[in-house]
């Protein structure tokens, strides 16, 4: 016989549609309705429960996923019953979007409610988004709820307080209100190496907030490139 006190794993019973089930885990209640979630990310569910690949969303996503590198290979589950997500042990967070915007880069999105429509757009211009390759990052809109992922414990900083800028790969997500322009520093390559990200730079105005997290999404196998393209790519 095994005696052992699981009751700190215990299944949350928190009634809202998109709750926590620890920080590295996400609990998903279907009866509220549909939602869009990263494939690959089901680790369990209960109930009856039905998943169907979306690609990258219809043909104009899938092109434009290909095109810039952007993105993210989406399931819609429904049914009755709960599903639980994660990715790689890799920390939730959850936002609720009243009518309002989130711009998030793609490999950050664990998922979100089937009623917020989502894009790929351009998030830079001018000189210092030429010389990053480009900036995309894909868009979600309306209502509903959203759940991004990071690689340790984020920080969120208010772009109001003070001019704000971030590495390209550490930044996750910015909220509606806030404006992004790519900031190229030469002078970093002398302290940093001439193929680090560092030398591009995010820099954030407005009203509202970034998230940052303590790790850069560099990736594997594309190096100093990967670096010096910020979102592109990741």
């Amino acid at each position: 016989m095994i005696h052992a006190d699981v009751s700190a794993y215990a299944e949350t019973d928190r009634p809202d549609p998109f709750v926590h089930q620890n920080k590295k885990m996400l609990k998903v209640a279907l009866h509220y309705g549909p939602v869009m979630g990263r494939i690959g990310s089901m680790v369990a569910y209960q109930g009856d429960v039905k998943f169907a690949a979306q690609g990258a969303g219809g043909a104009s996503k899938w092109l434009k996923s290909k095109m810039t590198g952007e993105g993210v290979p989406l399931m819609q589950i429904d049914g009755q019953g709960e599903v639980f997500l994660a990715d790689s042990a890799s920390d939730v967070h959850i936002f609720y979007l009243e009518n309002d915007t989130v711009s998030v880069n793609g490999s950050n999105i664990l998922a979100f409610s089937a009623s917020i429509t989502y894009d790929i757009q351009r998030v830079s211009g001018g000189v210092g988004g030429a010389m990053a390759g480009g900036l995309y990052n894909t868009i979600l809109q309306g209502t509903g709820y959203v759940a991004v992922l990071t690689h340790g414990e984020p920080v969120i900083l208010d772009v109001a307080s003070a001019p704000t800028f971030a590495d390209a790969n550490a930044v996750v997500c910015w909220t509606g209100g806030v404006t992004m322009n790519v900031k190229t520093d030469v002078t970093m390559r002398d302290f940093i190496g001439k193929g680090s990200g560092e030398a591009i730079q995010m820099g954030f105005q407005g009203q509202g907030w970034v998230m940052v997290q303590p790790s850069e999404n560099v990736i594997q196998g594309q190096g100093q490139q990967a670096g010096s393209k910020g979102f592109l790519g990741m």
